[in-house]
């Protein structure tokens, strides 16, 4: 959709320029936007990214969720497509390609270019599975400049022939330890070869284990690399504790946590999609409006799920770690470990959906006996020991936790 760039006031241009987003080589009409949404500061992701992405350069970038790296590179590459030309103009090719892992992360991008490009002519869709893709299938005839895609809907229409990649200016991979996790490394590769070489390519991923460093070098030119903080560091405003229980008595326990007054939004985690389900239903019996999120669910029904949770009237969801990436909601005061993941670097993730954007949060993990494995890779991945705030075993049941 074309939409008309206001005019800018002298005054108001003088303003813009003073700005700590301007400074970073941001075109004011991007500054506009950004400040219309109340943001003052860049986050250190944008400061770092930012010039090196406006400079032309492959980045490779390691930064945790809730860091602003949506708009790190968002932002440039708005910029860079308005200053190359032929934004909105029909030119038939797709200029940008923006890879997420899930729905909800691909949502969430779409949304931020829609804010940022607001005073832009782009034409931008998303494509994703899990829906018919009679629109999508629409949306690509209307030649958008920008995709959001996931890689399975993404290499569908490849195949199908309703979308060429040819013409790809620029590229970014986002999630990349959440693609590797999620088995989509070979799409991605697929979807890689089809691009051209001469393109620019900003690498995303909250961890940086050896297999996305390999998946990288064979992605990028050169990069600057960025890391804002090490890969397996946690939310420093998120207070980190477990709890020692029973498997059978998990449930009670929670619904004792969650009865808590000052618990505003919690998201739960769960190993399974059966579980995420049974667990929602029962809380829903023990009148705490609950709704669950997993791959199984429709698009309508993960959507109505995610808008009760921002909007307050379900108070706590209940995920898996697939669907749970990319939930972007302000406002989650409690992350609770229900089931710990079988892979550690998941409980970064977990955490991450709390204590964002400057806000203070709570984590709680519930250990059972068999999970005592599991907490102490979380243990060493992170380099620190969890306290523990009460145990519910029987005293003749508990032992000894290991040493790191």
């Amino acid at each position: 959709m074309r939409v008309a760039v206001p005019p800018l006031t002298p005054e108001l241009e003088e303003r813009l320029r003073l700005t700590p987003f301007a400074q970073l080589g941001l075109a004011l009409t991007l500054v506009r936007s950004v400040i219309d949404e109340g943001y003052t500061v860049p986050s250190p992701v944008q400061v770092e990214v930012i010039p090196r992405a406006l400079e032309g350069r492959d980045v490779l970038a390691c930064a945790q969720t809730g860091t602003g790296k949506t708009a790190a590179f968002v932002l440039p590459l708005l910029q860079r497509m308005t200053l190359a030309g032929d934004l909105g103009t029909s030119s038939g090719r797709i200029r940008t390609l923006v890879l997420a892992p899930t729905r909800e992360l691909a949502a969430q991008i779409a949304e931020r270019v829609d804010v940022y490009g607001r005073h832009l002519r782009i034409r931008h869709t998303m494509i994703y599975g899990g829906v018919s893709q009679r629109g999508q299938e629409n949306a690509l005839a209307g030649l958008p400049d920008l995709v959001v895609a996931t890689p399975g809907r993404l290499l569908d229409l490849v195949q199908q022939r309703k979308i060429d990649l040819g013409g790809v200016e620029y590229f970014v991979l986002d999630e990349a330890d959440r693609m590797l996790d999620m088995g989509f490394v070979r799409d991605v590769r697929k979807i890689v070869a089809l691009l051209p070489t001469k393109r620019q390519t900003l690498f995303f991923s909250a961890t940086m284990a050896p297999a996305v460093e390999t998946l990288a070098r064979t992605m990028l030119v050169d990069p600057a690399r960025v890391s804002i903080a090490p890969a397996v560091t946690t939310a420093p405003l998120v207070e980190q504790s477990v709890v020692f229980v029973q498997q059978p008595d998990k449930r009670a326990f929670l619904e004792g946590v969650l009865r808590d007054p000052t618990v505003e939004r919690a998201l739960v985690f769960t190993r399974t999609k059966r579980g995420a389900n049974r667990l929602a239903g029962e809380l829903e019996l023990a009148g705490i409006l609950s709704a669950a999120i997993h791959g199984n669910k429709t698009q309508n029904a993960r959507d109505r799920a995610l808008e009760g949770f921002r909007r307050g009237t379900t108070r706590v969801l209940v995920a898996t770690d697939v669907a749970a990436r990319g939930i972007d909601v302000d406002g989650v005061s409690l992350v609770v470990n229900f089931d710990l993941p079988n892979v550690a670097e998941s409980y970064v993730h977990r955490i991450g959906r709390t204590g964002r954007a400057g806000a203070t949060g709570r984590a709680i993990s519930f250990c059972a006996r068999d999970e005592r494995p599991l907490l102490q890779d979380i243990e060493r991945l992170i380099r620190r020991r969890l306290p523990a705030t009460q145990s519910q075993e029987r005293p003749n049941e508990r032992t000894a936790r290991g040493s790191l």
